[in-house]
């Protein structure tokens, strides 16, 4: 079983903010075919449903998101599951708008909703960062995060967010490089993952060329004698006194 958590805070004076990515994504996983409609349990909304043929709980924590991870561990512990169990969704300020990063472990970057979740489920679980920007300055980022996205940023929100729920299954076998691929493809970017990297490697064709046996072969190969000049005069004279002898 997997849980899948997005991150925020509950209620509409919310609904829209940066902050709230997490939300929009798993919203967007749940309107899939097969998953359950919202309900509330451990402290937050869930929804069931499956995915690659894994049972998976979506969750929207109703804790604020200072503490997520009361909910997200209660759930954790209801199902007798570990971290690597868990997959959480959030905001990124140190990732631009529209890029994606995931990853297993590491530090809460002060961010308050991964605090908690440290601090209840352990911090071995795969974090799903989306970016949202840097305001610039740290006295700014309190409104940043809990600001509104802008008009304009609708052009990178809404594919990242259906390519996200398109893509989820990779989420569950732990196809972690191909789906920042999808990602990334989906809002225009490219796909740079040293994986797709090898791979390219692989299909093009080498230069032509011979191993180093081949090439020691050619090598040691005898030069044509040459049929004319000083050289094949003495050559000749050489073979034919040892002809006659």
């Amino acid at each position: 079983m997997l849980i899948i958590a997005g991150l925020g805070n509950p209620g509409g004076k919310y609904a829209g903010n940066r902050h709230n990515i997490g939300f929009m994504a798993v919203d967007a996983i749940q309107r899939k075919p097969g998953f359950s409609p919202w309900s509330k349990k451990f402290k937050a909304e869930i929804s069931e449903g499956e995915l690659a043929g894994e049972k998976v709980l979506l969750m929207k924590p109703q804790t604020f998101m200072n503490l997520s991870g009361e909910a997200v561990g209660e759930a954790m512990r209801f199902y007798k599951l570990g971290p690597q169990n868990i997959v959480a969704i959030y905001d990124e300020l140190d990732l631009p708008p529209a890029k994606a990063r995931i990853k297993v472990g590491g530090g809460h970057g002060g961010h308050n909703g991964v605090k908690s979740l440290d601090a209840h489920c352990g911090k071995e679980y795969r974090r799903l960062r989306l970016g949202i920007g840097h305001p610039g300055a740290k006295e700014l980022v309190h409104n940043h995060v809990l600001g509104d996205f802008a008009k304009v940023d609708r052009d990178w929100l809404e594919p990242l967010l259906d390519a996200i729920a398109d893509n989820a299954e990779m989420l569950v076998k732990n196809e972690d490089s191909q789906l920042m691929n999808k990602l990334a493809l989906a809002v225009g970017g490219k796909a740079d993952d040293e994986t797709t990297k090898t791979a390219k490697a692989a299909k093009e064709p080498k230069p032509a060329g011979q191993s180093h046996i081949r090439q020691a072969r050619h090598f040691n190969q005898p030069k044509a004698l040459p049929t004319t000049g000083p050289m094949a005069d003495m050559l000749k004279r050489m073979f034919s006194k040892k002809d006659e002898g």
